[in-house]
């Protein structure tokens, strides 16, 4: 049969050229532009997906960038630092020199302090000028802010991280668990009985003194007084590292030998020379608990009850503190906590908050700090916040001294401890403590550029790589595939062409049955 107003074969041809030219299209698209998802229709999932992954890779290439750029601050914080060390070195040379009176003029020493003078006014200027794109580094302005310390508890601290979380503060609050303690021994002054009763020496006897610094080797006659003794020992406690005080203020109530400094580190020995194991009333006790004693004690009575033991050696104690529930790690009066997640610090306690079991003391962190975003994603998590402290003369070097906090700039003319002043001991403890904070500090950033910056950067970079090449599964166009599609799509629409002028040729048939 033969129609010509609906030519049923040419609309399937015209059908199917079309689909055929949209197919070619399709390929066309895809390997001009390298794409398998060039639109939502393409792959809706996977739209989606890669656009996800697109924007993960965008975050942590910037976050590789944000890396990169703290590692360069970090760098040239320590340039700076290592200036600051070289000047701290020489000034301690030059202390050191001043210190050999013996055999330096006055001019000479007047010298070594214009010299120290002018190296404590360059660690200010350095402090101020070091910078990086306009941001300061060491005066201070990186540096975290406290609020309520009290002074009569902390004498100095130093925050060294604190997440904030999005907390507008952090309240930290210190319970001291176990007191500081000095090394200690006992000595009885009760001697009625005695030869030379109450408060003095029974018998003769050679003592050595020994503590942390030195040993000193004293003798004494029988009969002395006790407040002699003490004096004796006390005219040398700058070689030894150990004191002596009477007891309650009284020779009748004993000698109590303690170490200068507290902590673990520090010890007090006194050892009978002369016959040793001979029958002396000459002798010295120590506690039995490690726990917190007052000051003067009633040394007979705890004799008796067995609290004190025969011993001629006591070591100290470090204090020992729980920081918002973490305990700090303590040296002497200090007290650490270098590794908490949310806040690390170092605190110089005073002597009579860190020798009190149970000693409470709270104060906030309210803002500052360096903080540094390291992930592609604005958590808490994925950012760490540095604190650099000031680096000024007038903040530098704080050391607790007779119970004050004396910082670097006490060593400059006219401060307590100049070189005219004669206090060598007083500066040598203060530069030494300015070194060590120098170089925590540089061990610290570089720990944090080592072990934080560099290992995030080559971590991210990993993940930017395997993350790139999902969205390559996902988006790109497979060149193999797509050119033998291609090749299908355009042999279907050149087909498809020849089928429609067939198509359209039958019709013309028709025109045969009207000429015969």
């Amino acid at each position: 049969m033969s129609r010509i107003n609906s030519n049923v074969p040419s609309m399937i041809a015209q059908a199917n050229l079309s689909r055929s030219q949209s197919d070619l299209n399709v390929r066309l698209e895809r390997l001009s532009t390298g794409l398998r998802i060039n639109r939502g229709a393409d792959d809706p999932a996977g739209l989606i997906v890669s656009s996800r992954i697109g924007s993960e890779i965008n975050g942590l290439q910037q976050a590789v960038r944000n890396s990169e750029r703290a590692s360069s601050v970090i760098s040239t914080t320590e340039g700076s630092l290592s200036e600051v060390s070289d000047l701290l070195n020489s000034v301690r040379a030059l202390v050191v020199e001043a210190a050999n009176t013996g055999a330096l003029s006055d001019e000479e020493r007047k010298a070594n302090q214009l010299q120290i003078d002018s190296a404590i006014e360059t660690i200010t200027r350095i402090s101020n000028a070091a910078s990086f794109g306009g941001l300061k580094l060491l005066n201070g302005s990186l540096d975290y802010i406290l609020s309520g310390v009290r002074s009569s508890a902390v004498a100095k601290a130093q925050i060294l991280g604190a997440n904030f979380a999005g907390r507008s503060n952090i309240q930290v609050d210190v319970e001291t668990v176990a007191s500081a303690q000095t090394g200690r021994l006992y000595l009885r002054g009760d001697y009625a009985g005695g030869p030379f009763g109450n408060g003095r020496l029974q018998s003769s006897v050679t003592l050595e003194v020994s503590g942390p610094k030195g040993v000193q080797t004293l003798q004494f006659l029988s009969g002395l007084s006790l407040s002699e003794v003490v004096s004796a020992v006390n005219a040398f406690k700058e070689a030894t590292g150990v004191s002596a005080t009477l007891n309650n203020g009284n020779a009748n109530s004993g000698v109590i030998f303690s170490s200068v400094g507290f902590g673990s580190a520090q010890f007090t020995s006194v050892r009978k020379l002369n016959n040793p194991s001979a029958a002396s009333n000459f002798q010295t006790y120590a506690l039995t608990s490690n726990a917190a004693v007052p000051a003067n004690i009633d040394v007979a009575a705890l004799i008796t009850g067995g609290q004190l033991v025969s011993a001629n050696r006591d070591a100290g104690r470090d204090v020992f503190a729980i920081v918002n529930g973490n305990l700090g790690t303590g040296e002497g009066l200090k007290l650490s906590l270098p590794n908490a997640t949310s806040l690390s610090l170092d605190l110089q306690l005073t002597q009579a908050f860190a020798t009190r079991n149970g000693a409470q003391s709270s104060f906030f962190i309210t803002g500052g700090g360096a903080l540094y975003q390291l992930g592609g994603e604005i958590t808490a998590s994925q950012q760490i916040s540095v604190g650099l402290p000031s680096i000024a003369a007038s903040r530098l070097g704080g050391t607790l001294i007779n119970g004050s906090l004396q910082f670097l700039d006490s060593i400059r003319s006219g401060g307590s401890n100049d070189l005219n002043s004669r206090n060598f001991t007083n500066a040598s403890s203060i530069l030494t403590t300015a070194i060590d904070e120098i170089s925590v500090l540089r061990g610290r950033l570089g720990a944090l550029e080592r072990n934080t910056l560099d290992t995030n950067v080559r971590s991210i970079q990993s993940a930017i790589e395997n993350l790139t090449a999902s969205q390559s599964v996902i988006r790109d166009a497979d060149f193999a595939q797509e050119t033998s599609n291609l090749t299908r799509a355009q042999i279907l629409s050149s087909a498809g062409s020849s089928a429609l002028q067939l198509s359209n040729q039958q019709a013309q048939q028709a025109l045969q049955l009207l000429r015969t």
